[in-house]
């Protein structure tokens, strides 16, 4: 008899972080596109929601909206979800007390990053609450806690007794995700300067970025910035050397419209190193930019030898590096590096770790 997986969809993007909701409906495309001979694929999702993948064979609809569900699983209450095999790919899950010997069931959970606990300035306070309550939950009651790198594994070791519960599942880039045709054209929309680095991190750790452009003698754009924040953001770009008219402030996009800055650009530079899956640099990686990034477990594991990695204080003579003499090698390295990364690949892998517990 085959096995029905039901995937948790967490996928509105103004209340859930955007990577993580894109995330959660390529990983279900996955999981349909390798589903085992017998086995399907269902969805769980909060009321209002609507799910549009093929192949998902049925979809659960609860009875509460996504901020009143959240708030109930936080508390434990998960009535009509029902049992067998759950995976959700964010924490959003219902995790209560079930019988996996007896009853085969199963819930399993995936977390992206440990900012709530090591980097909790970058979340609002209701986001961290909710987080480390639902890890405590999961040490209760997640059969498996997946991560996507042995770093992150590691970090999370040491701050939940999750033992061998803790399993390794990498990501990828979203689906598809190319520049688009008219990258340009978006650009120059955009108002984008002909020669730039992109710059990811938070404040605490974006000055190094800076000054590394200033190195490379090219503009600054960094993605993802909160609304609002861009006169701060341009503040740590002035103070760093960099004037304010050389650092482009953007906030938060959709992949054709990263994809077309990230082209652009004479490298990627990533200068935070908390725990976490480095969705900027993949996505880099995957265009074949050259990378450059703080030297951290996280991206020894997934960067790699896909780009450079350095200490925080060589940050800036390694992005003038990567943009003059080292580009084209890097280039290079990145693509290859970029081609371990897929949605299938994790979904076969998911599909295992149900199959192992």
């Amino acid at each position: 008899m085959g096995a029905r997986l039901r995937v948790v969809l967490d996928q509105l993007v103004h209340v859930v972080d955007a990577d993580q909701a894109a995330a959660s409906l390529d990983l279900t495309l996955g999981l349909v596109a390798t589903s085992p001979s017998g086995c399907t694929v269902d969805a769980i999702v909060t009321a209002g929601a609507e799910v549009s993948i093929g192949g998902v064979s049925d979809v659960r609809t609860l009875a509460l909206a996504r901020r009143e569900l959240a708030t109930s699983w936080q508390l434990g209450i998960a009535p009509g979800v029902g049992g067998g095999l759950i995976h959700s790919p964010t924490l959003m899950a219902p995790l209560v007390r079930h019988d996996r010997v007896h009853d085969n069931d199963q819930t399993t959970v995936t977390l992206w990053d440990l900012r709530a606990w090591d980097a909790p300035e970058t979340l609002s306070k209701g986001q961290v609450a909710w987080q480390r309550g639902m890890l405590r939950r999961a040490v209760k009651h997640a059969d498996a806690v997946v991560v996507p790198s042995h770093a992150i594994g590691e970090r999370l070791s040491e701050l939940a007794r999750l033992g061998d519960r803790i399993r390794v599942i990498a990501g990828a880039p979203p689906q598809g995700f190319a520049a688009p045709p008219d990258a340009a054209e978006r650009r120059a929309a955009a108002s984008l300067p002909e020669q730039y680095v992109v710059v990811g991190g938070s404040p605490a750790t974006l000055t190094e970025g800076f000054r590394g452009a200033m190195a490379a003698g090219v503009d600054a754009v960094v993605l993802d910035a909160p609304e609002g924040a861009e006169p701060h953001y341009a503040e740590i770009a002035s103070a760093a050397g960099l004037p304010e008219r050389r650092a482009h402030i953007r906030g938060t996009s959709a992949p054709h419209e990263r994809a077309a800055v990230l082209a652009g650009a004479a490298a990627f530079v990533a200068t935070s190193a908390t725990a976490g899956w480095p969705w900027r640099a993949v996505e880099a990686m995957a265009l074949g930019l050259p990378v450059v990034a703080v030297d951290s477990g996280s991206h020894r594991d997934v960067i790699a030898d896909g780009g450079m990695l350095v200490p925080a204080a060589e940050l800036a003579d390694a992005v003038a590096d990567a943009t003059a003499g080292g580009a084209d090698r890097l280039r290079v390295l990145a693509a290859d590096r970029s081609r371990a990364f897929s949605w299938a690949s994790s979904a076969e892998r998911l599909w295992g770790l149900h199959a192992d517990l």
